[in-house]
């Protein structure tokens, strides 16, 4: 047994540390170059909200593993659970010979995901992974071929998941062709709108896409419309308020799917346990990952019990999808998000973390919006005065962050967006030296 990982934000070296940079150099000539690592240390134990690095460096974590560890990394009941669970059976592929845990996971996420209609899951392994098979379950149902997706969108790296993403580098470039009869519609995105109103009226932003669309696709050539609640990797951009349910309410009467990518704003990230709770959003199908098993792979779709069972037997699956170790550390994790009140937690951490910032943007003209809710909150960085974008300046501050301990992500299609993922067991005292770092970190990076 380890010892309890302390709490507290500790440089033993400098960042990088000599074992990590004789790691990194073990890393460049054994690992594909194409593979790269925004934190320039190798961990050793993480916990609560802080990351130890062979070096004996305690960082905090504001990044989750990109939203990974929600509940925590080691969380007490993922470890009991996956101990369990390994000394009984690693893996018999649920196709073959069945285990309880995934139809447990499944009644869960039935339970759990927006709506009170029959529903069916299916389990997988990565977020991408899931999308295609929204897709594929989405197309089976319509008898019809189109998808569309979103400005900015991110939705994975496979091959139709590119086609879907927005943005080319890193994801996208050198790496075509692309799957066909995927198509691209204008997004909600508020600060960078330039509708009359500011972009705050989020009916009027669904009007233009749903315009873009039946011009240039046509309902009943649509089997699909995929979008984030909150979209991710484009900038944890959050669209104005009643974009989303008038998209849902068109797709409702066009016959079209209308599938919400919630990998990364599931479970009580946001606030609530699904971001499309917020507007009270009931998608046909919902596509979930990263925080839904404590740092182990498991990905799924839910959906209408009708949509879901519309594909023949044997037209989804895959080998390792619902690992029995990985559907283990899911029951474990969804409990742990329930009983501990993480939902709550994640709104205690948008009181903590949105004010300071706001603060902050008031004294400082190159934040030029803080957007986000729950434990999910973004700060997008300008050039003084003006609303160009300024990524030169965002990997500056998170390198900086990095070097004092603070792991700091970035994201949006601009690159000039810092992102925080903190993990809900992470203490308030983390919280607010993180945001201190932050603080002292833009005062010294030059304007």
């Amino acid at each position: 047994m380890h010892d309890p990982l302390p709490q507290t934000r500790h440089l033993a070296t400098a960042i990088p540390g000599p074992r990590s940079r004789e790691l990194m150099a073990r890393k460049t000539g054994a690992v594909a170059a194409g593979v790269g690592t925004t934190m320039p240390v190798f961990a050793t134990r993480a916990a609560g909200g802080i990351i130890e690095d062979v070096d004996g460096n305690r960082l905090i974590d504001l990044g989750s593993g990109i939203a990974v560890t929600t509940v925590g990394s080691s969380a007490p009941r993922v470890v009991t659970a996956v101990t369990e669970q390994v000394a009984a059976f690693t893996h018999t592929c649920f196709m073959v010979t069945p285990y309880e845990s995934y139809v447990a996971v499944a009644e869960a996420l039935n339970r759990l995901t927006p709506g009170a209609h029959p529903k069916r899951t299916a389990l997988f392994n990565s977020g991408a992974e899931a999308v295609e098979n929204a897709v594929k379950i989405a197309r089976s149902h319509t008898r019809r071929n189109a998808v569309v997706v979103f400005d900015h969108a991110y939705h994975g790296r496979t091959n139709l998941t590119m086609a879907m993403t927005a943005k080319s580098m890193p994801y996208k470039h050198g790496f075509g062709p692309f799957a066909p009869e995927v198509y691209r519609a204008p997004s909600s995105y508020p600060f960078r709108d330039t509708a009359p109103d500011g972009g705050g009226d989020g009916a009027a932003a669904a009007a233009r896409a749903i315009t873009s669309i039946e011009k240039h696709i046509g309902a009943k050539n649509l089997a699909a419309m995929v979008i984030e609640p909150i979209q991710g990797e484009g900038g944890f951009i959050e669209p104005a308020p009643g974009f989303l349910p008038a998209l849902a309410v068109w797709c409702r009467e066009h016959g079209v799917v209308f599938v919400a990518d919630e990998v990364q704003t599931g479970f009580a990230r946001t606030g609530d346990m699904f971001a499309c709770d917020y507007e009270g959003v009931v998608p046909d199908l919902i596509v979930t990952a990263k925080g839904i098993a404590g740092g182990l792979p498991l990905s799924a779709v839910t959906g209408r019990a009708e949509i879901m069972d519309a594909p023949h037997t044997g037209g989804l699956g895959g080998t390792y999808g619902g690992n029995p170790l990985a559907c283990a550390a899911a029951l474990a994790a969804l409990a742990t998000i329930e009983e501990d009140g993480l939902i709550a937690r994640a709104r205690e951490i948008e009181g903590l973390m949105k004010p300071r910032l706001h603060v902050l943007r008031q004294k400082d003209d190159r934040l030029g919006d803080v957007r986000g809710r729950g434990a999910m909150i973004a700060v997008e960085l300008v050039r003084p005065g003006s609303t160009e974008p300024d990524p030169t300046l965002a990997a500056a501050v998170a390198q900086s962050a990095h070097r004092a301990g603070v792991i700091v992500l970035t994201c949006g299609t601009y690159g000039n967006v810092l992102r925080f993922l903190p993990p809900l067991a992470i203490s308030d005292a983390l919280l607010g030296e993180a945001l201190d770092v932050l603080e002292s970190t833009l005062t010294t990076v030059p304007r």
